[in-house]
């Protein structure tokens, strides 16, 4: 692999031992998984760890039946980690075990067991509690139990209403299901939690560094905890006859991951109003730039490593105008605020951060002091809660970041903006610095924008927007490459062998054919539905287990199952798990939130990539203690 000039940089900075602290992360085990590819094959993927040696191997073993095991490699498999047996008795049980070699000390072993007359399937299937006229929404994971694999979060809604629209909603769920369907939990957020895409962003992340994953979100009176505990006054009512919650007390809580109990609650900050929990509509007005409590009413969060080594929960408020950012740490068992971004106080230069904020957020340590800042729409907040810069172009839909073009030092961000902009309606930029590399005016709202690496012809990844004066697909050096953009903005997926990434839309995963521009539908999920409605999202997609590529989890049409697609097809690339990139994890975390918008990593993936920095990190393993 060629080594360009920023992945070096960023390596260098960034990711090298010895100059930053390793970042805390968690532990995950081998993920094995297999599956029955067609009638006569298994295909079998694990997962490389971030802390394994460079010089790791594998050896894959078969159990079949009362059989002894049998290895089926005739040598240790060095190049990927993945096996397709080709000799396989379907007509029984059989377990797969991969074994490490070559490594230094003692590796991570892994199984998975293929039932008999296991079904030619590529997903995973998970029953649903019912609950009638709720529909599955939103996804996140975490271990919530910390035996190294991922335990599925989702939000359940019945009638969510976008701000802007009045009207009363149902009471938001929050559930935790197990891989093989144990059910964990239900959080009930209750009355005074609005239902609908802005309002409740729930982060799932190991905050205090136990090895085990808590839950953070906004609450209110009437929440009820997994084991049934009631948060505040149970009986009180803060709706006014739309639907708003106008008044009442407003909470941030941290549950514990394995019971949904509440650990901690607190005051969320910002309150509507300051010194004051029931503002007038003058007063909203005021502060917020409306009076019907649609502005004040738009959360974000995310996790970031704020310190360089923890992470810290941000939970946030505001966009349209005033934007405020306050961090928190959840450290043995005490909650506290490290630090709080207002746009509208008299610190110097705040005031250049209103009305910056977009529909989602991302995380990066952009400024390569080994400490994350958050890329919040328009603008940039440091690791130490202070403006790093604003680029004034105002709010927007989508915002990705990652190293997009990756003959330019450091790591870009390619963003569409809702207002008419002479500009940049559609902005590539430096994320470190807010300096525009190019773009294109608009003549309204840039709805949607998406970046990928779709075509290995140029380097880099490939830029598209829709909206008014967007046109064509577009190089990572802005020059116009087709005339025809891809039909979908919406996800991307590592999905097939190959270094390039697939679009996900809807219920499919398409591959972008740059000789004929037009889009090949590669797999279908049938039975499936997407969720919050036209953006057509999937309830989560992420590196879940078995080799790097993602997985995709859909919810199916009925709302009984979640289901799990993985990749059965083959490839001769070995990645470490994305899961212990910095970037993506927390991508993972932050999905969920408002405008769900797809993961990237920190590096550059492509046919002409670099080696991929090797990540800087140790792993806390559950010690059982809570």
């Amino acid at each position: 692999m060629k080594l360009t000039k920023s992945t070096f940089t960023l390596f260098i900075l960034c990711f090298s031992t010895g100059i930053f602290a390793q970042r805390q992360m968690e532990y995950l085990n081998r993920g094995v998984i297999a599956m029955r590819a067609d009638s006569t094959t298994a295909y079998i993927s694990w997962r490389l760890l971030g802390n394994d040696s460079e010089k790791i191997a594998f050896d894959v073993y078969r159990t079949t039946g009362n059989k002894p095991a049998e290895k089926l490699n005739a040598k240790p498999i060095e190049e990927s980690t993945q096996f397709v047996d080709k000799t396989v008795d379907f007509s029984q049980n059989n377990t797969y075990t991969i074994k490490p070699v070559n490594g230094s000390g003692k590796e991570e072993e892994g199984s998975y067991s293929l039932t008999a007359n296991a079904p030619v399937r590529n997903y995973l299937s998970i029953p649903v509690k019912p609950i009638p006229g709720y529909n599955i929404g939103d996804g996140s994971v975490g271990d919530l139990d910390g035996d190294g694999q991922y335990e599925i979060i989702i939000k359940r809604e019945m009638r969510p209403m976008d701000n802007s629209h009045p009207g009363i909603t149902g009471q938001t769920k929050l559930e935790a299901y197990k891989l093989d369907g144990t059910f964990m939990w239900r959080i009930d957020l209750g009355k005074n939690i609005r239902e609908g895409a802005h309002y409740t962003q729930f982060m799932v992340y190991d905050l205090d560094g136990d090895g085990r994953a808590e839950i953070a979100c906004k609450t209110a009176d009437g929440t009820i905890d997994g084991t049934g505990k009631v948060i505040g006054d149970s009986t009180a009512d803060h709706r006014n006859a739309g639907g708003n919650i106008y008044k009442g007390p407003e909470y941030l809580t941290i549950f514990d991951g394995k019971t949904g109990a509440a650990l901690a609650t607190t005051n969320y900050i910002p309150g509507r109003y300051p010194g004051k929990q029931d503002p007038t509509p003058e007063e909203m007005n005021d502060i917020w730039g409306d009076n019907h409590y649609n502005r004040s009413e738009r959360y974000l969060a995310c996790i970031a490593y704020l310190d360089g080594v923890h992470p810290s929960l941000v939970m946030c408020r505001g966009y349209y105008t005033r934007a405020v950012l306050a961090a928190w740490n959840w450290r043995k068992g005490k909650l506290t605020n490290v630090w709080t971004f207002d746009s509208d106080d008299k610190t110097p230069g705040n005031r250049a951060y209103r009305g910056q904020g977009a529909h989602n957020l991302s995380v990066a340590d952009v400024d390569s002091d080994g400490k994350d800042e958050i890329i919040y729409g328009a603008c940039c907040i440091d690791h130490n809660g202070k403006g790093l810069y604003s680029t004034g172009l105002g709010h927007g839909d989508a915002v990705h970041l990652s190293d997009l073009d990756p003959q330019h030092p450091g790591l870009e961000v390619w963003m569409g903006h809702e207002s008419q902009s002479d500009v940049a309606g559609c902005e590539f930029r430096e994320a470190a610095t807010g300096k525009l590399l190019w773009g294109f005016p608009s003549s309204g709202d840039v709805g949607r924008a998406l970046t990928a690496n779709i075509d290995p012809r140029h380097p880099g990844y490939e830029c598209w927007a829709f909206g008014p004066g967007m046109s064509g697909l577009y190089s990572a050096k802005g020059e116009k490459i087709s005339n025809k953009a891809p039909r979908t903005c919406n996800f991307t997926v590592y999905w097939d062998g190959d270094l390039q990434q697939e679009l996900l839309d809807k219920n499919y995963v398409a591959k972008y054919n740059w000789n004929k521009d037009s889009l090949e539908i590669v797999m279908q999920a049938r039975e499936c539905k997407s969720i919050n409605g036209t953006k057509a999202d999937p309830v989560v997609s992420a590196d879940l287990f078995g080799d790097w590529r993602e997985e995709i989890v859909w919810r199916t049409i009925d709302n009984t199952q979640l289901r799990i697609y993985s990749t059965t097809i083959p490839t001769e690339h070995r990645l470490v798990t994305f899961m212990h990139d910095p970037v993506y994890r927390l991508a993972i975390a932050w999905q969920n939130v408002a405008y769900n918008q797809p993961p990237t990593t920190s590096y550059y993936i492509g046919d002409d990539m670099a080696e991929p920095p090797k990540p800087n990190l140790y792993v806390v393993k559950y010690s059982g203690n809570r």
